[in-house]
Formats: C-alpha cells, sequence, structure tokens
C-alpha cells in the first residue's frame, strides 16, 4: 500500500458547543430541518407548485442557484480529471486491471440491487395495491438503446448543447445551456490518450491541465462549503412542490422502493465493505456528505464534486484512480435509478395493465439495468432508464405516467443510493489492489466533512497551494500506483 507523508495537525482547541455548530454534518442536518420547515409554511401561506408566493420562490431560487452552480464546474472538473488520470498512465503499472476490476464491481453491485428490487415488486405486489386516480400517460422523454449509441457521439467539443424555447403568446425566446456527460468523456478520453501518444511534445499541455485540475477542485471546494445553504433551498422547494399528499395513491409504490434502497444502502454496501476488511462506522462517516448532498440536489452529476473528494479525502482511494473511477461512475454506477427503480417500476406497470411477466422477461430486467445505466447520464430522474426497460419488456410506455406524480419524492432516495455506490465501488477495488490509504480511511472525522479538513483550511489561510492538502493522496506516491 502506498504511504502518504501528513502533515501535522494543530490541536482542536474548540469548545462542545462550537463544534457542534461548525461541524458540517450538523450544518446539513440544521439545513434540513429548517428547509422542511420553510417549506411547511410557505404551503400554510398558500404557496403550491404553480402558484408560488414570495417564500416559495425565494427557496427556490436558492436551491436551483446551488445546483447551477455545482453542474457548471461539471464539465471543467471531468475534462480535466480525466486527462489528468489518463496522464498518469505513464506511472501505473495494471491501469487496464484497476478499469476492469471498477467494471466488473459495478455489474456485480447493480445485479444484487435488480434482484433485491424484482423479489420486492413480486412479494409487495405494488401494481395491484395502487390506489384510485392514476392515469396512464406518454413519458416526456423515451431511452432506447440506439439513441443510447448515438449519444455517445460527440455533437461539439465538449458535448454543449444550447436549448431556445420560444413563446408565441408572450413573444420572447429563453435559452439553456445543456451538455452531455457522456460525450464530454468520450471527449476527456480520447484527449488524454492522443497527449498520452504525443509523447513529450504534450507535457506542457498536461501540466497545465493538472494544474488547471487542482484550482477548479479549490473553487469547487468552496461551493461545497455553502452546501447547507443549498440544502435549505432545495429541500424547502421540494417540500411546496410535492409535499406528501401524492404518496396514498402510490403508497405500496414508495414503500417498495425505499425498502430496496434500505435494503442496498444499510445492509448490501455495509456487507461488501466488512468482507473487505473494512470499517462499516468509517464508510458512512466519509461517504455521508456526498449522500446527504445527493438526496436534497437529486443530481449524482451535481454531486459529483463532492463525490470525488469523500472519496479521495475520507475513504483513501489514490486520487489517480479516483479521479476516474468517480466520474465514471457519476454516469454508468446508478443501483438507485438504474436498478432498483426500473424492476420494480415495470413490474408496477405490469401488474397494474394485468399483464403476466414471464422468466425471460424478469432475466430482460436484469440485463438492462446491468448494462444500461449509463443511459440516465446522471441527471434527476430514471424516466429514459424506465421506459428503456418498459421498450425492451414490449410493456405500455403510458405506465411511466402514472410513476411521475411522486417520481422526484423516490428520486432523492434513489440518487443518495447511487452516490453511496458510487464512492463504495472505487474503495473497494482500490482494497482489492493493495493501494487503499487505510490510514486515510481510519482517521478519526472530529465531525468535519472531510479528514483533516481544519488542517486543510489553516493551509488556505497561509497561501499554501495544494500541497497544504494534508489529508489528500499525493499524487507523488513512493511506488506506482496499482503496484502490489
Amino acid at each position: 500500500m502506498s504511504t502518504t507523508a501528513r502533515a501535522a495537525k494543530a490541536p482542536d482547541t474548540r469548545g462542545p458547543i462550537r463544534k457542534l455548530l461548525t461541524s458540517f454534518g450538523f450544518q446539513i442536518l440544521a439545513a434540513l430541518v429548517l428547509g422542511i420547515a420553510a417549506g411547511l409554511i410557505a404551503r400554510q401561506l398558500g404557496a403550491t407548485a404553480d402558484t408560488p408566493n414570495g417564500l416559495s420562490a425565494t427557496l427556490d431560487t436558492i436551491g436551483s442557484s446551488y445546483v447551477t452552480l455545482l453542474r457548471a464546474a461539471v464539465v471543467p472538473l471531468i475534462f480535466t480529471a480525466i486527462v489528468a488520470s489518463i496522464s498518469n498512465l505513464r506511472r501505473v503499472q495494471n491501469a487496464a486491471r484497476l478499469a476492469g476490476q471498477t467494471l466488473l464491481w459495478f455489474a456485480i453491485t447493480a445485479f444484487i440491487a435488480v434482484t433485491i428490487g424484482i423479489v420486492l415488486g413480486l412479494v409487495i405486489q405494488p401494481g395491484s395495491k395502487a390506489g384510485d386516480g392514476l392515469e396512464p400517460g406518454d413519458p416526456y422523454t423515451v431511452g432506447t438503446w440506439w439513441n443510447f449509441l448515438l449519444g455517445l457521439i460527440p455533437q461539439n467539443f465538449l458535448g454543449i448543447g444550447v436549448n431556445t424555447q420560444v413563446d408565441l403568446e408572450a413573444g420572447s425566446a429563453t435559452s439553456s445551456v445543456s451538455f452531455n456527460i457522456l460525450q464530454v468523456i468520450v471527449v476527456a478520453v480520447a484527449v488524454g490518450i492522443a497527449a498520452l501518444k504525443a509523447g513529450r511534445k504534450a507535457e506542457p499541455f498536461l501540466a497545465f491541465t493538472e494544474s488547471l485540475l487542482k484550482v477548479i477542485q479549490r473553487v469547487l471546494w468552496w461551493i461545497i462549503r455553502i452546501a447547507p445553504i443549498g440544502t435549505f433551498g432545495l429541500i424547502g422547494a421540494a417540500v411546496v412542490k410535492y409535499g406528501w399528499e401524492k404518496l396514498a395513491a402510490l403508497g405500496w409504490f414508495a414503500i417498495a422502493i425505499y425498502i430496496g434502497l434500505a435494503l442496498v444502502l444499510f445492509v448490501v454496501y455495509p456487507i461488501l465493505v466488512k468482507t473487505h476488511g473494512l470499517s462499516i462506522k468509517q464508510y458512512f462517516s466519509g461517504v455521508w456528505p456526498a449522500v446527504q448532498l445527493a438526496f436534497v440536489s437529486r443530481s449524482s452529476i451535481g454531486t459529483l464534486p463532492l463525490t470525488e473528494r469523500v472519496t479521495e479525502r475520507n475513504l483513501g482511494v489514490p486520487r489517480s484512480y479516483a479521479s476516474f473511477a468517480v466520474p465514471f461512475g457519476a454516469t454508468t454506477k446508478m443501483d438507485g435509478c438504474a436498478a432498483i427503480y426500473p424492476a420494480i417500476a415495470a413490474i408496477f406497470v405490469a401488474q397494474f395493465f394485468g399483464i403476466e411477466l414471464n422468466i425471460v422477461q424478469y432475466l430482460l430486467i436484469v440485463l438492462v439495468s446491468v448494462v444500461g445505466s449509463a443511459a440516465t447520464a446522471g441527471t434527476t430522474g430514471a424516466t429514459v432508464m424506465l421506459t428503456l426497460t418498459l421498450s425492451t419488456l414490449g410493456l405500455p410506455l403510458e405506465g411511466v405516467g402514472l410513476l411521475l406524480a411522486i417520481d422526484p419524492i423516490l428520486d432523492m432516495g434513489r440518487t443518495a443510493v447511487n452516490v453511496a455506490g458510487q464512492a463504495l465501488v472505487p474503495t473497494i477495488v482500490a482494497k482489492r489492489e493493495g493501494i487503499l490509504d487505510e490510514e486515510l480511511y481510519n482517521a478519526p472525522r472530529a465531525g468535519l466533512p472531510f479528514a483533516d479538513d481544519s488542517a486543510d483550511d489553516a493551509a488556505d489561510e497561509a497561501g499554501e497551494a495544494d500541497a497544504g492538502e494534508p489529508g489528500a493522496v499525493s499524487d507523488k506516491d513512493p511506488e506506482p500506483v496499482g503496484a502490489r
């Protein structure tokens, strides 16, 4: 295992009250409670999803602005992180093995999750217990294997597009910028490989990319620091928009989904952690900041900067490997959205329409979940994956409309499980390959979002660059990454 020199950490002289108030976990929980309270107050004042008032509009603006900040940094983060990680292949002895192990464990955990989803769908029978008032409706987007394959072809250098909507009545037009994260990854991989092939002439470019990556990571850390503010707005806006009354007709479906999510997060993942000789408590305390943000933001891509940071800084995965595995997982590792949810939802739709599934169709559910999760692309919602599953099984796509009413409520839990898995697999693979920094994995958290975080802040104040990040795994490991 690689070793990392760490700066001496000054003794913590804060009192217990100050420790609690400055704890990142406490701040997130407090923001959740305050956000729920603010959302309920806004609803009492007459706010709804269609008729917002001043308070609900403020909550929505705060939450959406925070997610926009995170998403704005995603493209440069992924591009520079992947190019830099590929450049590190020059000193990685078994990069192909690491990539293969990552894909294998993505598939193993997806298989376990989809199996749990199928069993719960058959046992709970949510489609047979659906309440009144449900009406089928066409999905707003449909996923197909053909569209997924075409989506891998970059439309421009970074897969960035502009969507324009014209309001004929108002005589105005609004434009929004979007990006295809899979295309970003394809471009970044191609550029990284080309830089390796270019040899010495590409050294200035690679040095610039690594330097730019560190700058972006610093900016992202500032954004993550204000996560409690974003959490307050996001959860408050969610309470106003969705409430809980819509759960009545789909209560058993929601129960089945959350039981499945809980089994994966609190049973399957801990078993995998324990069987690899790691502490379950340290895993949860390490990954929890990202899980909390994923729950309220409903976006694996939006949470990606924090997921990557906790994977490196708390779970001890080397940066040169984490910078590849975590962004890759954010687009393809979806145990919540692409395994549990489509399995139970497909069974729900079949039961609702009185269609009996055969063993081949159940096997197709497993196949689609294991190999097709990249179709979700880490964005909010799982409609693309669900329609891909339904179309593969030959089930009516109108069934998607039955579930859209409570999708945002379910998406919170799904995304939290997605992110927990995206950090888990690199940790397991790093442990199996002997490159996990177990000293950092087992370091005390002390209520901080990252191990040795106070020392990192002191480095910032001293004007030191990333050399002052004592909690990070050094890019200058004394032995090649991947060496046994």
